[in-house]
């Protein structure tokens, strides 16, 4: 299996869509080490939004075991932030 250079980063399954649970999966150095890690672990390409991927629950527990870790939200906001990974939405206000 292969080694992970930067951490991949993933949070709980707890945003509801589409019928059940999602959790993002994010890197906090390379969108290109996100896309391999993707790609390595059959997330299909449309699951990507701007900065992240979007993974249903079902897949959470085998990404930690192929070496995601798994942080809070806001840790996967504040490691895209420090990283100048982050991508917000397009009209999109801070609460």
């Amino acid at each position: 299996m292969r080694q992970w250079a930067m951490a991949i980063l993933i949070d709980a399954p707890t945003w509801p869509g589409r019928g059940g649970l999602w959790s993002h999966l994010a890197s906090d150095t390379s969108l290109a080490e996100l896309h391999a890690f993707a790609r390595a672990h059959a997330i299909p390409a449309r699951g990507f939004e701007r900065d992240h991927y979007d993974v249903p629950a079902h897949a959470y527990e085998l990404l930690v075991q192929a070496g995601a870790s798994p942080v809070t939200s806001r840790e996967i906001v504040h490691a895209l932030t420090t990283a100048g990974l982050r991508r917000r939405k397009r009209g999109a206000t801070r609460c």
